[in-house]
C-alpha cells in the first residue's frame, strides 16, 4: 500500500530547503547539504542528535586525514583508498562509523578541487552546518503517540481477559479448544507497544522513562508467566474441586485487567484460597495427586504473576481511556 509518512515529508522538505539555502548562499558543491539533511534525519529526536554529532565530528577527521594525505603525499586516487584505510577504522575507533558515508562525500570534494585551501575548508564547513542544522530542525517536531499507545493498552487488557477466560473455561472443561491466535496477536501487540513507547521516550531529551514502556514491559513479563500456565493446564487428568476454586478466582481475575495497581486485593484472595486448598483432605488416588500438584504449581505462577503487576506503580488516570 502507497502511503507517504511524516519522517518521508520532513525529508523531502527539509532536503529541499538545504539545498536551496546552501545555494542562496553560492556555495560550490551545494547539493551536498541536502546529502546531509537526509542523512541526519532519523526517526526520534535522541537518534537525529546523535546522528548529527557523528558526522560533524566524522567529517572534522575526514578534513584532517585528507589534508594529511593530499596536500602531505599527492592527489592521487591511490591516496583515496589509502586514506580509506586509515579513516574508517578510526571512525570506528571513535565511535562515529555513522558519519563515513557524509564523511566520504566531503573526502571526495576535497580531493576534486586539487588544492585545500582555507576557503574550500569553510565551503565544506558551512555545507555541513546547513545539512545538520536543517535537519535538526526538521526533526523538532514528532507526532504525539500517546493515544495510540494507550489504545494498546487497550486492546492489550482485552486481549489478556480472554486469554484468562479460556484458562477459567478449561479449569472446568479440558474438552474445549484454546485459540492459539490469540497467543500470537498479543505477543506481536506487545512487541508493537514497545516499540512504540521506547521512541516516545527516545523523543524527549529530559525524560528517561515512558509510562507506557514500563506498563508495557510489565505486561510482556506476566505473558511469560501466561505462557508458562497453559502446559500446566494441559497436565489435568483428574476433576477435582479445586479446579472450580481456581476456574472462579481466574473469571474473576479476568474482569478486573486495567492499568491501575488492585494486585494486592487479589494476592490477599489467591492466599486464602491456597490455605482452604491446603486443608482439604489429602488425594487418594494417583491421578488426583498429580492434578492437586499441578494446581498448586499453577497458583504459584499466578502468585508470581500479580507480584509483577504489583511492583507497577500503575498508569495515571488522565492517560488512560475507558475500555469499551
Amino acid at each position: 500500500m502507497f502511503r507517504i509518512g511524516y519522517r518521508t515529508i520532513k525529508t523531502a522538505a527539509g532536503t529541499a530547503a538545504a539545498i536551496g539555502i546552501a545555494n542562496m548562499l553560492g556555495l560550490e558543491n551545494f547539493a551536498s547539504a541536502g546529502i546531509i539533511t537526509i542523512l541526519c534525519i532519523q526517526n526520534t529526536k535522541r537518534k537525529s542528535v546523535k546522528a548529527s554529532w557523528s558526522r560533524v565530528l566524522a567529517c572534522l577527521v575526514a578534513m584532517v586525514f585528507s589534508y594529511l594525505f593530499f596536500e602531505g603525499i599527492a592527489f592521487n586516487p591511490i591516496m583515496i583508498g589509502l586514506l580509506l584505510l586509515f579513516f574508517i577504522p578510526t571512525a570506528v575507533a571513535l565511535k562515529i562509523k555513522e558519519g563515513i558515508v557524509t564523511s566520504s562525500v566531503i573526502i571526495l570534494h576535497l580531493y576534486t578541487s586539487s588544492n585545500i585551501t582555507l576557503s574550500l575548508i569553510g565551503n565544506e564547513l558551512m555545507l555541513l552546518t546547513i545539512g545538520v542544522v536543517t535537519a535538526l530542525v526538521m526533526n523538532l517536531y514528532m507526532p504525539s503517540v500517546e493515544s495510540k499507545m494507550a489504545k494498546m493498552q487497550n486492546e492489550l487488557e482485552t486481549q489478556f481477559k480472554e486469554i484468562f477466560e479460556q484458562m477459567s473455561a478449561y479449569l472446568r472443561d479440558t474438552h474445549i479448544e484454546w485459540n492459539e491466535n490469540l497467543l500470537q496477536d498479543t505477543e506481536a501487540l506487545l512487541k508493537e507497544g514497545k516499540t512504540i513507547a521506547f521512541q516516545d521516550v527516545e523523543n524527549h531529551f529530559l525524560r528517561n522513562e515512558n509510562i507506557y514502556y514500563l506498563y508495557f514491559t510489565m505486561r510482556e513479563k506476566q505473558f511469560v508467566l501466561i505462557k508458562r500456565m497453559l502446559p500446566i493446564l494441559r497436565t489435568l487428568n483428574s476433576e477435582v474441586e479445586q479446579r472450580e476454586m481456581i476456574a472462579e478466582f481466574v473469571e474473576d481475575l479476568s474482569t478486573h485487567i486495567h492499568p491501575g495497581n488492585t494486585a494486592v486485593l487479589y494476592l490477599k484472595k489467591l492466599y486464602d484460597m491456597k490455605l482452604i486448598i491446603e486443608q482439604m483432605p489429602m488425594p487418594k488416588e494417583r491421578e488426583e495427586f498429580e492434578t492437586r500438584a499441578a494446581l498448586f504449581q499453577f497458583i504459584r505462577e499466578m502468585e508470581e504473576y500479580l507480584q509483577i503487576k504489583q511492583s507497577f506503580r500503575g498508569i495515571p488516570s488522565s492517560k488512560r481511556q475507558a475500555v469499551t
